[in-house]
């Protein structure tokens, strides 16, 4: 049976939804599942979660715990990847902190923005070393990456490694479910294609039984008549794209804000309210999984939580795993190399499209051309993401301060002084993850 590493396993949430996705099919449901983590307490929550999931779905794994990384790739047919490079404290405190000193806010940090940049910056290298142990170890495993920034990391990931790798987020499937809600149809009766670079993709179809939806969407955007989402929070800003584009955007409005200079002003705060912006949305997102856990940890050990159960989840780990072993053709979306698959986006950058995954591996769609406002707007983010993967792939310390200067968000705020300066302070508050720019 396949043997499939978890490696950032203590993420403990994530990895019971991806586990419990996988031991659902009976064909997976004598996998080796291979834990590691490098925080052993994080770890064993985790593995008591993955023995009870087993136990309530009937399933008969291999279980293993380590903090040996390459204990764990050893042998793996597939891996996961779902850590953050310095954590919540000190790293991702210090990407929203230092920057507000300079009238620089943020809603997530962790895709674009000087938040994205530094998360780029911290977790590129660790990919790397990832990809080198598998090479020795299992050169000819499947990665599935779901670290954060995405399309950065997986840009990286394919221009300094052999090994296979796709980039995977929930964007796609769960904006479709959210705009099928909207228009009050069931997702099920609609087919959409999306494409574009991962939180900026947009909706080039979305139809039922060959009639164009977007009517619809448009009556619920003129109506304002679009529901709320996780934490009530708004969809004003996709909407706003909507309006403006004529697509909608795959990523959440929160998200999208700090991609753009044109809502997140420290000199408009009726634009944060206008489009009810939530800044510091990702410290708070932070805290309350921070806090789940904790209690989690809590019911686990004295034995108020003897069964984990599972609902199937959206994400597509488990179906391209499902799809790789069993031969069952299906499509999902996920991040690879260009390579001409987007006409108008460069070769070498790293685009989200559909893909078909069977036992012959991925097979991704080539799209043709974006519509010319989507590729220029999508441009605008690529441009950081290709010289925050020169920094880390030259050490070029220029790069950094050339990626942030062209940052939508961080010049539409700043002066090149300020900027300067700004990155200067971060790289020097993250010098022990970020040794080869001191």
């Amino acid at each position: 049976m396949a043997k499939i590493a978890f490696i950032g396993a203590g993420s403990t949430v994530f990895a019971k939804n991806l586990i419990g996705d996988i031991l659902s099919f009976p064909e997976l449901a004598n996998s080796t599942i291979s834990l590691m983590d490098i925080d052993p307490e994080r770890l064993r929550t985790s593995q008591i979660v993955a023995h009870r999931m087993a136990d309530f779905l009937g399933a008969k794994p291999v279980i293993e715990a380590t903090l040996d990384r390459r204990a764990a790739l050893d042998g793996a047919d597939y891996a996961l990847s779902m850590f953050q490079v310095g954590g919540y404290k000190p790293a991702t405190i210090t990407d929203f902190e230092i920057p507000k000193k300079y009238g620089l806010r943020q809603t997530i940090a962790d895709t674009l923005g000087i938040g994205g940049i530094m998360r780029g910056l911290r977790t590129i290298p660790v990919l790397l070393d990832i990809a080198s142990d598998m090479q020795q170890l299992c050169p000819d495993v499947l990665f599935l990456q779901y670290v954060n920034p995405m399309s950065m990391n997986t840009w990286a990931l394919n221009s300094a490694s052999q090994i296979r790798t796709i980039g995977l987020c929930h964007s796609v499937q769960g904006t479709a479910e959210q705009l099928a809600s909207d228009i009050n149809i069931p997702i099920d009766q609609i087919n959409y294609l999306a494409a574009g670079i991962n939180h900026m993709s947009f909706y080039l179809r979305f139809q039922r039984d060959g009639k164009d939806l977007y009517p619809q969407i448009a009556n619920v955007l003129r109506e304002k008549a679009y529901g709320r989402r996780y934490r009530n929070l708004a969809d004003h800003v996709r909407y706003e794209v909507y309006r403006r584009t004529g697509y909608f955007v795959t990523e959440s409005s929160e998200h999208f804000s700090e991609y753009v200079p044109w809502f997140i002003k420290r000199d408009r705060p009726d634009l944060l309210q206008q489009f009810e912006i939530p800044l510091d949305e990702y410290i708070t997102r932070c805290e309350l999984q921070i806090e789940g856990w904790e209690q989690l940890r809590a019911q686990l050990e004295n034995g108020e939580l003897n069964e984990v159960r599972h609902q199937r989840s959206h994400e597509y780990g488990s179906l391209i795993i499902h799809s790789k072993e069993t031969g069952t053709p299906r499509v999902v979306y996920g991040n690879v190399a260009n390579q001409g698959l987007i006409s108008n986006l460069p070769a070498d950058c790293c685009v989200e499209v559909p893909i078909l995954v069977d036992k012959n591996g991925l097979q991704p769609t080539q799209i043709g051309a974006l519509p010319p406002q989507l590729a220029a707007l999508q441009q605008t983010n690529i441009n950081v993401q290709r010289l925050v993967v020169e920094a880390a792939l030259t050490g070029k310390r220029d790069h950094i301060y050339h990626a942030a200067m062209l940052d939508p968000h961080t010049a539409a705020e700043l002066s090149l002084d300020q900027i300067w300066s700004l990155v200067d302070e971060l790289l020097i508050a993250h010098g022990p993850l970020l040794p080869q720019y001191q």
